[in-house]
């Protein structure tokens, strides 16, 4: 998951409370992992299945939603919460069997975040659609080298580091309370606030697609000679969305909107605006000329600033964990819980891997302008795999353990992957005027690799460490992971091609107003371009990175001051380079739906079982997400088959007005009663736990 999406890192601190009273009080608590000596039913068949299902059904869902708004959610929690409710049904079901499904299912948050970069093809127009086994093929390879890249991390990173795992200790809690006696009804609960959440998202997108609402509210207006705009999506996703990242990313988003909305585009709108006439397409040409690369450079320097912040932790944490692991387990059998892939293995797959890259890329270039110079932007491009990906993936792997793989700048690191790769295929073959579209196209096919790894080891050592707090198998939750990258790898191909029949994406030839934002994809197409055309506008770019800068001093004096208080004050420098760039009807949603979530929280702290009613509002916006982009593929699905724009419309351009009106009513309205609602259900959980009898 990217940078903003944390559902996961609200969870830890969601926990029922009786359940953390045991857990720091017994040996077999975060700190003491459990071991075991005998094998259990954990790499079942059920679970495989059950989690490929899940897997498949969420992937598509993170597919359509970082389309859209370039976020995808975490899912490891989710899929924990329906797995226990519907292993509950076989009496012989093992926490460790749930933990594979969790493990499996985490494929569809991680995974899925490869649309940061391959939509990049279609955009720069090298391909007219996704070539489905190349796709598959490119998804994982990428995402099993990422699998293989981290197993040699996790004695370093995981059971020999204090590293806090916020995103995999929340997920070992859940499992072990679904796995705790009287779970059922709290399994039954979570899954129904899932569902209702689903259901009341899918309905409303469902209004928007039959023309009764509209799907967005949006206003442009002048500012002297210039121009600025409102607009904000009547979308429960990024409710949901904003709900799970919290009011500091929020905060932050909205900075960035105030920096790009309020002062940047009346400033360099000025003399833009016609005197009389539509003021959208200016207003809009600046935003996608000027604005949106200050914004990349934000993001750009907010990455780098992390990436920095980490390397002497990472470095420290691996050579002391090493020493640590080598020391106790001299000369002792190893147990259950500490057996790995074998080294020989993991090795072999890596090597054995850059034999179809290299058939991959041969393929990529035939009958192109670079045919004549193969076997040197090969050679490179499988080196640049090979060194790159095994540095990404310890940086992804420490950032996951130190903050949270939902927490880690993931997109960031695409964007420094991408910008890498440009200079180094530059360098080796420097290119024509007429090469240049072919060396960009080759750059995102090696980029789109090395994310691939970036993204599952991100997420492969919070699996693991919720599987060792658990007593799992360490190799057969690796083993999970493969089968869950196989899964997404199958589903990611039909489902883009889906998506960029029905809608399009901005910036490809021939996209059409509705066309997805795929904001990461597009940016990374640009700065590739910019960086092989040599026309890349590194003002525009070094302005976002000073507006950078000043975020990260703000944010660094922030937690300085706070640091000693209950509550830490953070200006997160990606959120902030977030807010400057996606659209506003996106920006001000995401944080709206923090407030919400905030108010919310509030409210739950003051109930019997905090934890509990926090955790029912983490599942409900999880919900929200779901449905509405499960929606959307469907909605794909028939605007591909009947090749029209809008084939549910019921209603003419003509209702527009009235639409938004009904719009924002049901938005609010739907948005007070889904909270009600569920808070009506933790009361209701809590009246349960504490009968009152009547005396007589």
């Amino acid at each position: 998951m990217d940078g903003l999406v944390a559902p996961t890192r609200r969870a830890i601190h969601h926990l029922p409370q009786d359940l953390e009273t045991i857990v720091s009080s017994t040996p077999e608590s975060a700190a003491a992992p459990a071991r075991r000596t005998s094998p259990v039913k954990e790499l079942t068949l059920r679970a495989v299945i059950l989690g490929g299902i899940i897997t498949l059904v969420f992937t598509a869902a993170n597919v359509y939603l970082g389309l859209k708004v370039g976020l995808t959610f975490a899912t490891s929690i989710p899929a924990a919460v329906i797995s226990m409710a519907i292993l509950r049904f076989f009496t012989d079901h093992t926490v460790v069997e749930n933990n594979i499904v969790q493990t499996i299912a985490s494929a569809a948050g991680t995974l899925s975040a490869i649309i940061f970069v391959l939509p990049g093809l279609v955009i720069v127009g090298w391909w007219t659609g996704f070539p489905y086994w190349t796709t598959v093929a490119l998804c994982a390879i990428g995402g099993t080298l990422g699998v293989m890249y981290s197993i040699p991390l996790r004695r370093a990173l995981v059971t020999g580091s204090d590293l806090p795992y916020p995103e995999g200790v929340a997920a070992a809690e859940v499992l072990r309370v679904g796995d705790s006696q009287g779970a059922a009804d709290e399994n039954r609960r979570g899954l129904a606030v899932i569902i209702a959440g689903g259901l009341a998202s899918a309905g409303m997108a469902l209004l928007t697609a039959l023309k009764v609402t509209t799907g967005a509210v949006e206003k442009f207006f002048r500012v002297g000679a210039g121009g600025g705009m409102f607009g904000a999506s009547l979308s429960l996703a990024l409710i949901g969305v904003g709900h799970l990242v919290g009011i500091t990313v929020g905060v932050a988003m909205v900075v960035g909107v105030i920096i790009s909305y309020i002062v940047l585009l009346p400033m360099l709108s000025q003399g833009l605006v016609p005197v009389s006439g539509d003021i959208a397409d200016a207003v809009q040409g600046v935003f996608a000329s000027d604005i949106r690369f200050m914004g990349a450079g934000a993001i750009g320097i907010a990455a780098i600033w992390t990436l920095i912040k980490l390397i002497l932790p990472i470095i420290r944490g691996i050579r002391e964990s090493l020493a640590s692991s080598r020391s106790r387990h001299a000369g002792g059998e190893v147990p259950l819980t500490e057996r790995d892939i074998p080294f020989g293995v993991v090795a072999g797959v890596t090597l054995a891997s850059m034999l179809p890259i290299g058939v991959l890329l041969w393929l990529f270039v035939q009958g192109t302008p670079l045919a004549h110079n193969t076997t040197a932007l090969i050679a490179i491009a499988i080196v640049f795999v090979l060194v790159t990906g095994l540095v990404i993936a310890a940086v992804c792997g420490y950032m996951a353990g130190l903050i949270g793989a939902s927490n880690s700048p993931i997109s960031g690191v695409g964007i420094l992957v991408a910008i890498t790769a440009a200079l180094v295929v530059k360098a080796v073959h420097g290119g024509s005027a007429e090469e240049t579209a072919a060396l960009v196209a080759f750059t995102l096919f090696v980029s789109a690799v090395v994310f691939g790894i970036a993204t599952i080891s991100n997420d492969n050592l919070q699996d693991l460490k919720t599987g060792q707090l658990v007593g799992a198998t360490p190799w057969k939750q690796q083993v999970a992971l493969v089968i869950g990258v196989v899964f997404g790898s199958i589903i990611i191909p039909p489902v883009l091609t889906l998506m960029g029949s029905a809608f399009g994406f901005a910036g490809a030839p021939g996209a059409g107003p509705d066309a997805l934002a795929a904001p990461q994809a597009s940016l990374i197409s640009s700065l590739v371009q910019g960086v092989m055309g040599g026309d890349l506008q590194w003002n525009l770019i070094g302005i976002g990175a000073l507006i950078g800068i000043g975020a990260i001093v703000v944010d660094e004096i922030l937690r300085a001051m706070t640091k000693s208080s209950a509550r830490t004050l953070a200006l997160p420098p990606l959120a902030v380079g977030m807010g400057m760039y996606l659209p506003m009807s996106l920006s001000l949603v995401i944080p709206l739906g923090a407030l919400i979530g905030l108010l919310y929280d509030r409210w739950a702290a003051r109930t019997a079982d905090p934890e509990r009613s926090k955790r029912l509002g983490v599942l409900m916006a999880t919900g929200l997400i779901v449905g509405e982009s499960l929606f959307g593929v469907l909605n794909a699905g028939i605007i591909a088959a009947v090749g029209d724009d809008a084939p549910l419309a019921i209603m003419g351009d003509g209702f527009e007005g009235a639409a938004q009106v009904i719009g924002v009513i049901l938005f609010v309205g739907v948005v007070a009663g889904l909270y009600r609602w569920v808070a009506g259900q933790s009361t209701k959980a809590e009246a349960q736990d504490s009968p009152v009898t009547a005396e007589g």
